[in-house]
């Protein structure tokens, strides 16, 4: 043989790359199915994909220091007595004390608290540490039925009743032992110490007309007060949203697959589900068919990261969006600085593999005393609205180039898609294009 002969390059396979191969080995090693946190981490269509239509001739932008653009919005107007009004339209997701500290919770309080939006509890009840700090907390009610009780739904300020989550649309969490602490345990009437499953469906209803009443009961339990969410994860966003309604909720909140979660199977956060970006103007669709867009309000979450993310989720119809990881990390989680207590853990910052075994060295996904010490819940609270007061002014921004004199008057129109398969989801022209894809 010549031995000067060319060598092929090795070429990697695009179907087996270096992390499904590794997911092979670890599956043939331990027979068992990868649990994490965090959302989808393939590629999807997402708001990047979309682009706004500046004002010029043909529209006229506002000035940016001297123009006013509001930024306010009501949630619950349909039936509660009390519907809540925030000063911007982030609010911070659902995570649990279990999932979370109770420094981190208190954190997520204060920093809402300073700019005026809401928190959300999470599985598991409400703390002392949220309710404490948070203006306005919103109380979710979950299948599990954890740490629930009359009192706690008419201390809140408003219900969430969880039907699903974008990462596991259809399927229950996980808490893992090493999260069950003796105060989580207690909450959630729990051994301390054990594996908790989440279970996937409310047991005391089958379907929209249970749903129905379960809304009268809580109703009744807080006297007509507080608004009614209703929480589903995106996969039959148009039908999800109007027996949601139909059944008498004040509140859609609708989660992409890109949301997080604090543990549940890697096959399921990577193949159920859609991307909130296909989400979004079904529901609004289903809204508007029943003549209750912004009479019922739409909450939609899932990888909103920065205030570009929130106008296009505002543009397409939402009057509201939530945010979780990205409060998370504002907080200071899966900072560079604790590199090095990632790499012992197995992982690198950004990557959330090992969040959910509660040993984040930055204190804020863990129940260890010793590592929640080190999270300062006073620091964390101003980083938090700092963030939230970013991404407030970065969508003013956005409007006010758009010409618009609050963040609720953008509008479809003022989109193009870069993508064919964005401009099919957000139902906007492809960019140079009249084109919308599917539109006839």
């Amino acid at each position: 043989m010549d031995q000067h002969r060319p060598r092929t390059v090795p070429r990697p396979s695009a179907t087996f790359d270096d992390y499904t191969l590794s997911e092979i080995r670890r599956a043939a090693a331990t027979g068992i199915y990868d649990i994490r946190g965090f959302g989808a981490k393939r590629r999807l269509p997402h708001f990047d994909d979309l682009l706004f239509l500046g004002a010029s001739i043909s529209r006229y932008p506002l000035e940016g220091y001297r123009e006013r653009c509001g930024t306010d919005v009501w949630l619950g107007t349909r039936h509660a007595q009390k519907p809540i009004h925030l000063k911007i339209p982030v609010t911070i997701a659902g995570m649990s004390f279990g999932a979370l500290s109770g420094p981190a919770k208190e954190a997520l309080g204060r920093g809402a608290t300073i700019m005026g939006t809401s928190t959300t509890t999470g599985d598991g009840g409400m703390t002392r540490e949220e309710r404490g700090h948070s203006e306005t907390l919103v109380y979710q009610l979950l299948p599990s039925r954890y740490g629930m009780n009359p009192d706690d739904l008419r201390a809140a300020d408003a219900v969430e009743i969880v039907i699903g989550q974008g990462a596991k649309p259809g399927g229950g969490g996980m808490l893992l032992g090493q999260k069950i602490s003796e105060r989580v345990a207690g909450m959630r009437t729990l051994p301390a110490g054990i594996d908790q499953r989440s279970a996937c469906r409310h047991p005391d209803w089958t379907g929209p007309d249970d749903l129905e009443i379960k809304i009268e009961e809580i109703r009744e339990i807080t006297d007509w007060q507080k608004p009614i969410y209703v929480k589903v994860g995106a996969s039959r966003p148009y039908y999800d949203t109007a027996l949601a309604v139909k059944s008498g909720a004040d509140v859609v909140v609708l989660d992409g697959m890109q949301g997080g979660t604090a543990a549940t199977q890697e096959v399921f956060i990577e193949n159920v589900g859609l991307p909130i970006l296909a989400a979004i103007r079904p529901a609004v669709k289903a809204l508007q068919d029943l003549g209750l867009h912004r009479k019922v309000q739409l909450i939609v979450s899932g990888g909103i990261r920065n205030g570009a993310d929130v106008a296009k989720a505002l543009a397409l119809g939402a009057d509201a969006v939530a945010i979780g990881t990205a409060a998370l990390i504002a907080l200071g989680d899966n900072d560079p600085a604790f590199a090095a207590e990632y790499a012992a853990l197995g992982t690198v910052p950004g990557c959330y593999d090992d969040w959910q075994d509660g040993r984040d060295p930055a204190g804020i996904t863990t129940q260890d005393p010793d590592l929640a010490a080190r999270f300062d819940p006073v620091l964390g609270g101003r980083r938090l609205a700092n963030y939230l007061s970013v991404l407030t002014l970065e969508a003013q921004t956005i409007a006010r180039a758009c010409g618009k004199s609050h963040l609720h008057n953008l509008e479809p129109e003022d989109l193009v898609a870069l993508t064919v398969e964005a401009a099919a989801m957000a139902q906007v022209p492809l960019a140079g294009t009249s084109w919308i894809p599917g539109s006839g």
